[in-house]
């Protein structure tokens, strides 16, 4: 899984084939079918992975406002160091497009991204420390479009998720 994950962050969606896969893992062609009997199968298993990289995002303590500024940093650095992460992501979301049943199994992943960050700006915004216009269920999907597109420019990312940072929250 991890080699195909390499694959797809180095060559994209298009370059993601079982030999090559098996390959870049230095096993027989045949053995990779063993763990992943189809191409749709190896690709969830890298969508569990890249997905799985945010599930401790948020820290377990402080105010709502420190936790959510607490996610924002750590998005910002998981950004600038893991650029192939983004790479992944940003490749399985394009094929995704085309594809309903890998929309269908990337949607279930970050349904707990949505769900999370949803109630975390709920309890920022019960403690005051949203800005007035600032709705959870619209913040939440404006967070991850934001981290989806500073992701495609890295050098910027910093900026980007800074300034959605003081938009979101009162100083």
């Amino acid at each position: 899984m991890y080699a195909a994950y390499r694959c797809l962050a180095e060559g994209g969606f298009e370059g993601l084939r079982m030999r090559d896969v098996a390959s870049q893992a230095g096993i027989d062609h045949s053995t990779i079918h063993h763990h992943f009997p189809t191409k749709q199968a190896l690709v969830v298993a890298v969508v569990d992975h890249a997905t799985g990289q945010f599930a401790s995002a948020t820290p377990p303590n402080g105010s709502p406002a420190d936790r959510l500024r607490g996610h924002l940093t750590t998005l910002r650095r998981k950004i600038n160091d893991q650029p192939e992460l983004h790479v992944v992501l940003r490749e399985l979301d394009l094929r995704a497009r085309r594809d309903p049943e890998l929309r269908e199994i990337i949607a279930s992943r970050e349904e707990g991204w949505r769900t999370s960050l949803r109630a975390l700006l709920a309890d920022a915004a019960a403690d005051g420390a949203l800005t007035a216009s600032a709705d959870p269920a619209a913040g939440a999907e404006l967070i991850i479009a934001a981290v989806k597109s500073a992701s495609l420019v890295p050098d910027r990312a910093d900026d980007v998720l800074g300034l959605l940072e003081r938009l979101l929250i009162q100083a």
